[in-house]
């Protein structure tokens, strides 16, 4: 097998495990957190909590009108990942930061997914120290 094909089987790989495991941990997430109280571990510096998101990052746009908030996160985001994927696909790049770009662009990819067919993102991570806290996330966006 030529290191070609080695790094794109890597690649889709990563893109199928991804997307796989943020479909699946959203599913957990509404099955089992959904109208429960939040959880707390280690401290309480990991918290499991239930939200869905019709917004961006920390909800940025949840109060737009919907047709306004689906073309900007749904479809303005699904240009831009295509743009990217393009770009990856024909700029040299090492492996190391191909991985992370082709990471980032299935993990955007599901979240798109998730905007398009529901118009929302599930998310239920939360991670600080105190009151430093991250906005509410999921796997896709880690």
């Amino acid at each position: 097998m030529t290191k070609g094909i080695g790094v794109r089987l890597l690649l889709l790989i990563a893109i199928g495990a991804t997307i796989g495991c943020d479909r699946v941990t959203k599913h957990m997430a509404a099955t089992t957190l959904s109208g429960e109280p939040r959880q707390s571990f280690l401290g309480d510096t990991f918290r499991l909590e239930y939200a869905e998101n019709t917004g961006a990052f920390l909800s940025l746009g949840a109060d737009w009108p919907p047709r306004i908030r689906n073309a900007v996160f749904g479809t303005g985001n699904a240009l831009l990942l295509c743009a990217l994927a393009i770009l990856a696909m024909k700029v040299r790049w090492p492996t190391p930061a191909l991985v992370g770009i082709v990471l980032f662009i299935a993990g955007g990819a599901s979240n798109v997914l998730d905007r398009i067919t529901s118009g929302k993102v599930i998310d239920f991570m939360n991670v600080g120290l105190g009151p430093v806290r991250t906005g509410i996330f999921n796997v896709a966006d880690v």
